[in-house]
């Protein structure tokens, strides 16, 4: 049996070697290739390490497990074959005890530890603001945004907000970026937003952000981040809503807190204030809505 002295210099070499290979590597390939990440390694959102890191993890777990699968496959094959002059089947072996509980309990060990790490992730992820420096609306629709800007007002008189339109391609299919629906977010500060839909199943999808979230008729869902990186990021939905799903894009600009609130008055200043209401909901008589004048009838008829 090797001694522990033997291991150590069996292991150095290995180390330095796995530490050159991770030094020579850039930003997004230690990332997983995935966006949301600057040349300089500086994530976009105070998420975006964390969801990177459990993308990469989980990677290098499961290639650990292929490695060690593919070997003992090969060992298998080439160990149990038939032999030279053997006629039949090799010698087959009816069970093997300890290999059946290993192959049996280290495959649910990885399943609890990749739902322990996953749930812990997402509970901090999903994690609302109470007190966000700024409360947003986005509102999807067929096939384009809305964004409000609360206000602090309880009946929101005091937000602004603008009305988006879907990207509109010109005869070779390019689309004018500056026409698209544009949320504007103050870098470093804490961003609470508010998801609804005015008509069919949407999904909030900010690419560099590593994260989306389904809109819907009647729920509202929330996400709660801190952009922490200054820039322009592309933003699209992600769930199949109709036939110009493809066309249902928008832009994120992160820009500092004077800009954001220049932006804000610029707004107002076009009169775009108050609150964007339910009126522009396509589908009005949700089941059981008290407010549906066909289920007040149907109450008073039940009287």
């Amino acid at each position: 049996m090797p001694s522990k002295r033997r291991l150590r210099w069996v292991l150095l070499p290995v180390g330095a070697a796995a530490a050159l290979v991770l030094a020579g590597c850039t930003p997004t390939q230690l990332n997983g290739f995935l966006p949301g990440f600057v040349e300089d390694g500086a994530p976009v959102t105070n998420h975006t390490e964390m969801i990177s890191g459990l993308w990469v993890n989980s990677w290098i777990v499961l290639l650990v497990v292929g490695i060690i699968t593919w070997t003992l496959m090969g060992w298998a094959a080439i160990a149990y074959r038939r032999r030279k002059g053997q006629t039949g089947l090799p010698v087959q072996l009816r069970y093997n005890m300890p290999i059946e509980i290993f192959y049996t309990v280290v495959p649910f060990i990885l399943v609890l530890g990749f739902f322990a790490f996953t749930a812990r992730d997402q509970a901090i992820i999903e994690d609302q603001y109470d007190d966000p420096d700024v409360s947003i609306t986005a509102i999807g629709k067929q096939w384009a945004w809305d964004f409000q800007y609360d206000g602090e007002e309880e009946d929101n008189s005091d937000a602004v907000w603008t009305m988006g339109i879907q990207a509109q391609p010109d005869k070779d299919g390019n689309i004018d970026q500056d026409q698209l629906p544009t949320l504007y977010l103050p870098v470093d500060e804490t961003v609470k937003i508010k998801l609804q839909s005015r008509d069919v199943i949407h999904s909030f999808w900010v690419v560099d952000f590593l994260y989306k979230k389904d809109m819907y008729l009647g729920k509202d869902n929330f996400m709660s981040f801190i952009p922490t990186r200054e820039g322009t990021y592309a933003g699209r939905c992600a769930e199949l809503c109709g036939e110009y799903h493809s066309m249902m894009l928008f832009t994120v600009k992160v820009v500092s807190a004077e800009e954001y609130e220049s932006y804000l008055a610029s707004l107002e200043a076009k009169g775009q204030t108050g609150d964007i209401n339910d009126a522009y909901d396509r589908l009005q008589n949700t089941p059981n809505d008290p407010t549906d004048p066909s289920v007040q009838q149907s109450d008073e008829g039940n009287e």
